[in-house]
């Protein structure tokens, strides 16, 4: 005779049914999972065209081209390391190489973004994501450094010197000296950006930061001209480069341009300085690039004018980084002009004097097309 069951087994049943119903609810909602060779091309469509995102494909292209079959929840943490302990093998060994550090980082954060779309898409739950069990390997600290006087005027004379299109690397390096700013602020440049009154360009940098930046009135006239004379006026978007690639209506707003008319882009920091390092042998054995700039101006920066000036030049956020007095004790563009205006020995509109107001802005809003 079968036991009549107990109001708790038929509780225990219920719950059981229901969690069941649950689960099969969720897998068919829950969309296919796709392989790496289905998923890591539509995820790199979905990115914004940026140096990122290059050095992005080609870690995530290996990875697809090693599991291609795979779906993209399959492998494990432990096979994710043997994989980047593999591409690190195979890397190309250059004369600032790290052991290979600077190569697993790439993987791992491009890894790390691939499963963020993964979990936005639905096919990875964040608990699960394999990006967040992978240590990030610590570097060591930056070889650049400041350069010396001397240095900068070899590396311009050089740039003057050598090479198609002189006049184009030494605006750049000059745009750089001034600024102190990232590659991206120079390329995606544009005409709309400069404000002549003022001496001031606008400018978009990584993180989506944007910062207003004094510059002299002797480089702010260099642009004008150089823009005057080289971007083409009878030409639509949708025109190809010497590479045959199309150029968007984003890279046809540059401000810098080829001598063909073409905007410049990234590779032409490579093959500046890959023309300054055979003229100069220890621009070439030191690695020296555009960021070394960077460090040159924000040092002599610092030395003179203090943290806080030096830390408003940079375009650094307010994020005190521990110092909490930075807070209130921010510099302002009027300090910031004053400061280039040092620099480069020319007056500044935006100058501060003494005791100035450090809260300028430049007079009326900015119009963006």
């Amino acid at each position: 005779m079968t036991p009549t069951p107990s109001a708790d087994d038929l509780d225990a049943a219920r719950l059981l049914l229901d969690q069941m119903q649950t689960l099969l609810a969720h897998n068919k909602s829950r969309p296919t999972v796709p392989t790496f060779a289905d998923y890591v091309p539509r995820v790199l469509a979905a990115m914004p065209a940026t140096l990122t995102v290059v050095q992005y494909q080609s870690f995530l292209r290996r990875v697809a081209e090693a599991w291609p079959d795979r779906r993209i929840d399959e492998p494990t943490p432990t096979e994710f390391k043997t994989l980047i302990a593999e591409i690190v093998e195979m890397r190309q060994v250059r004369r600032n190489d790290v052991g290979g550090k600077g190569t697993a980082r790439g993987v791992i954060s491009a890894l790390r973004k691939l499963y963020e779309f993964a979990v936005d898409d639905g096919y990875i739950r964040s608990e699960d994501n394999p990006g967040k069990k992978l240590a990030m390997p610590s570097l060591p600290p930056s070889r650049r450094r400041a350069l010396s006087r001397d240095q900068l005027v070899e590396i311009n004379r050089a740039a003057a010197e050598s090479g198609e299109d002189p006049e184009l690397d030494t605006l750049i390096l000059r745009l750089h000296t001034e600024t102190a700013c990232r590659r991206a602020g120079v390329v995606d440049l544009r005409e709309v950006d400069l404000d002549p009154a003022n001496c001031l360009i606008h400018l978009r940098e990584k993180g989506g930061i944007t910062r207003w930046q004094p510059i002299s009135p002797t480089l702010m006239e260099a642009l004008q001209q150089h823009h005057r004379r080289r971007k083409p006026h009878d030409r639509s978007v949708g025109h190809r480069a010497r590479n045959g690639k199309v150029i968007t209506a984003e890279a046809e707003a540059r401000l810098l341009r080829y001598r063909n008319g073409d905007p410049v882009n990234n590779r032409q920091y490579h093959l500046m300085f890959q023309r300054i390092g055979a003229a100069v042998p220890w621009v070439a054995a030191h690695q020296i690039s555009i960021h070394w700039l960077r460090h040159t101006t924000l040092t002599w920066v610092e030395r003179r004018f203090g943290v806080p000036v030096a830390k408003a030049y940079a375009g650094h956020t307010d994020n005190p980084g521990g110092a909490t007095t930075l807070l209130y004790t921010r510099a302002g563009l009027p300090e910031v002009a004053r400061a280039l205006a040092e620099l480069t020995g020319e007056p500044h509109p935006c100058a501060a004097a003494s005791g100035a107001d450090p809260n300028y802005l430049p007079s009326g809003p900015r119009q963006d097309p």
